[in-house]
């Protein structure tokens, strides 16, 4: 882990900082505030609105940290939440509210990636730093959206940490099951091209319909080509379905599940809602980050997980708890610029010193660069895990 880097700043100059601050909380626009605004959809259903608690709630437990350890070049951090709803015509209006109200001067979001496609333009006519957990075709890149920073990882990101794990056990040839969602193709057609790029046969590459209720065939055909271990993209009943048709086979094969894996809450539950201890999953591992897998050891993502936990329960895992990253980074960020300029500090975020200071959670170490905004974390900030409860937004 590594050494925090803003416990102490300044003695008695940080205290009259925090003093100062205290006293103008409530003055807006204010020279001594930070102004942070996180857009996420509170009011939505399901999965979307426990995402959306957990990345909001992230937010919060970052901007503690921060004011905690100075502030933001002596700035006191203050945050304003906006249910968007997990809409992008929603996150449209309030943002643009928002903005004429009082503009911030950090927008971060909650998901999904079309909330971001709407409001990162908007974000870039008035000059706004931001921080995206739902990565767009160009919201990378900074020639189209120079103050926006990608925070989650992107499929390839995820995909390069397979072939080590290959290596580990042995595996050479391996089978492809992918949905036939539009991530699910891309998905399936990157997974070949980057598992052949590093030696590994890939002996079967078959999609399935995510509406079928039987996958029986294309497990079939995979497994008349004898892989050593199959490579699963599967969310939701899908993934149920999928399970169940290997057990039907009676077919022995290590199964590498991806994120959208990890992410199916069946997995993380017992029977009857659930499959967690049952012979369904008994061969099977899922890719992720080493900090949605508890670890005694892991020092920061334990210390975000108690200040999290001060503030309301994790309703979802910590893969969606980035924006407590993001506040690390701005804060490394302004102690480099000395200065809140969104421009000064998206130069300073490109900085490799910033980036490995930077107090951050869920990945480790981001790698920003002037031709990339993109987390781009490496190989080993993944692990390949069993199955097993969840608690406090944590595998254990």
């Amino acid at each position: 882990m590594k050494t925090r880097l803003f416990k102490v700043v300044g003695g008695l100059a940080a205290l009259a900082m925090v003093a100062a601050g205290c006293a103008s909380e409530d003055a807006s626009g204010s020279d001594s505030e930070y102004h942070v605004l996180v857009l996420g959809g509170i009011s939505a259903e399901g999965v979307l609105a426990d995402n959306a608690s957990t990345s909001v709630l992230s937010a919060k437990a970052g901007v503690d940290l921060v004011n905690k350890n100075g502030g933001i070049d002596g700035k006191k951090v203050t945050i304003k939440v906006v249910d968007d709803q997990a809409d992008p015509t929603t996150a449209v209006t309030k943002l643009r509210e928002a903005i004429a109200k009082e503009k911030p001067d950090l927008v971060l979001n909650s998901g999904p990636s079309t909330v971001a496609d709407a409001t990162l333009p908007i974000l870039k006519q008035n000059n706004i730093l931001s921080f995206n957990i739902g990565p767009t075709a160009t919201s990378a890149d900074p020639k189209a959206f120079p103050l926006n920073f990608d925070l989650s990882a992107s499929a390839q990101n995820q995909l390069d940490a397979f072939p080590p794990y290959f290596a580990e056990k042995g595996y050479k040839k391996v089978g492809i099951l992918h949905g036939s969602s539009s991530y699910g193709e891309v998905y399936g057609a990157a997974a070949e091209k980057t598992f052949t790029a590093a030696g590994v046969d890939v002996v079967a590459n078959e999609e399935y319909d995510v509406a079928a209720l039987d996958m029986t065939a294309q497990l079939e055909a995979i497994r008349s080509k004898s892989p050593d271990a199959l490579v699963l993209d599967a969310y939701g009943a899908p993934l149920g379905y999928v399970l169940k048709g290997v057990e039907k086979l009676g077919w022995d094969i290590p199964i590498i599940g991806n994120t959208s894996v990890a992410a199916t809450g069946l997995i993380s539950t017992p029977p009857p809602s659930g499959v967690l201890g049952t012979p369904s999953v008994k061969n099977l591992v899922m890719q992720v980050y080493k900090s949605t897998a508890h670890d005694d050891a892991a020092t920061d993502v334990n210390d975000l997980v108690t200040r999290m936990k001060a503030i309301d329960p994790i309703k979802a895992t910590l893969i969606v708890a980035y924006n407590n990253d993001a506040l690390a980074l701005v804060q490394a960020a302004a102690e480099k610029a000395k200065s809140t300029d969104p421009k000064k500090l998206a130069e300073a975020l490109i900085d490799s010193s910033v980036l490995e200071g930077a107090t951050t959670a869920i990945i480790d170490t981001y790698r920003f660069t002037a031709d990339s905004h993109a987390a781009n974390p490496s190989a080993d900030e993944f692990a390949f895990i069993a199955p097993g409860p969840l608690k406090d937004g944590q595998f254990q």
